[in-house]
């Protein structure tokens, strides 16, 4: 049986200034594309048969610079959508909601485009790409790898682990981080987190 690889793109402005970024369709920063190049090396050697993205263009150029330029795009890899508070930071919103919490409270509504989603609208989509990659993962011993987004790949974590969509608040997951979601004994296990490969001097 193979792994669920999971890996957050790099750095964007917002990533580095602590923006809550969903929707917002920002690129990587030079620094960003030089983390998303050091994940190849973290992925050599695995038998990786499925690589999807999320459709934003932070985590398809991640997936590029990775080695993987033709992943299924999969809309619900999307980041939490954060309705009102996109763009906003956890300091700036603790201004004015000071015991506001992510992974209970969910976020401020937003347009109607984007209107914000709760914790538990996190987890369904979670659901659903898990089911979706799920026959890769059983029927063979190749790897399944994801390019995606921080708070959306704590919630897929969680859910993995049979936790509640706000038990992603357990795990950090930093810019183009990879990790491994795998089974031991038939139990779901992580097998490696938030690996960081240092990006090769020039």
């Amino acid at each position: 049986m193979g792994e669920l690889i999971l890996v957050r793109h790099g750095e964007t402005e917002w990533s580095r200034s602590g923006q809550h970024t969903s929707y917002t369709d920002l690129p990587l920063t030079a620094h960003g594309e030089e983390q998303a190049r050091t994940v190849a090396p973290l992925l050599a050697g695995r038998h990786i048969g499925l690589a999807l993205a999320s459709p934003l263009q932070r985590a398809l150029h991640t997936a590029e610079l990775a080695g993987f330029k033709d992943p299924r795009v999969t809309p619900d890899l999307q980041e939490w959508d954060y309705g009102g508070d996109e763009g906003v930071t956890t300091v700036e919103i603790h201004r004015t909601r000071p015991d506001w919490n992510l992974w209970s409270d969910g976020v401020a509504p937003g347009p109607a485009e984007h209107p914000g989603e709760s914790p538990a609208e996190v987890g369904a989509r979670a659901d659903r790409v898990l089911v979706e990659v799920a026959p890769a993962l059983r029927d063979g011993d190749e790897d399944v790898v994801l390019f995606a987004h921080s708070h959306f790949l704590r919630v897929l974590t969680a859910r993995y682990l049979g936790l509640p969509a706000s038990g992603g608040a357990l795990f950090v997951l930093d810019t183009g981080a990879m990790s491994r979601l795998g089974r031991e004994h038939e139990r779901p296990v992580i097998t490696a987190w938030n690996t960081v490969a240092q990006p090769t001097a020039h």
